[in-house]
């Protein structure tokens, strides 16, 4: 029972390291997206764009289910299952499921645009681009400000 309870301990450490990498990995993403944006409407990138439509796919998904499955455990028990931990991990789980079918949209934009050479709406596709970028950047930069603030201190301590 002990070596349970070890690799657990072991494991909880290791979840905010991972999501800090997480974070960088997304963000990064939210830059490329930007500087797609950015290139509207002439100097497009192709290959960026099928990079960045790649980078949407099972991967970003992924991130979610990580942090679904091991931060917001964490997160919850470390504030005791309060109303008030439960009620933000339902927030940013809505979030997870808007920002998943923002990005299979966006996914399948991208690779036509870069099928194309070209956005046949630039307009369109720089909202589409700078909405879903702005709402991933909130979304990771309240998880750094109020999990991370909580979960932080305890697991560097571990660690």
């Amino acid at each position: 029972m002990t070596a349970f309870f070890d690799n657990r301990a072991e494991q909880d450490a290791t979840a905010i390291p991972v999501m800090r990498r997480l974070h960088a990995v997304r963000l990064a993403l939210c830059d490329r997206l930007e500087a797609i944006a950015d290139s509207l409407p002439n100097d497009l990138d192709r290959r960026e764009c099928l990079v960045s439509a790649r980078a949407l796919g099972p991967r970003f998904f992924s991130i979610h289910r990580f942090e679904e499955q091991r931060i917001f455990p964490l997160f919850c028990a470390r504030l005791g299952h309060s109303e008030e931990a439960q009620a933000i991990v339902e927030r940013l789980k809505n979030e997870h499921v808007e920002d998943e079918g923002y990005a299979t949209e966006l996914r399948e934009a991208l690779r036509t645009v870069a099928r194309a050479g070209r956005a046949e709406n630039s307009e369109t596709l720089g909202f589409m681009l700078r909405g879903f970028f702005g709402a991933v950047r909130r979304h990771v930069a309240f998880e750094q400000d109020h999990m991370l603030a909580v979960l932080g201190n305890e697991t560097e301590l571990e660690a």
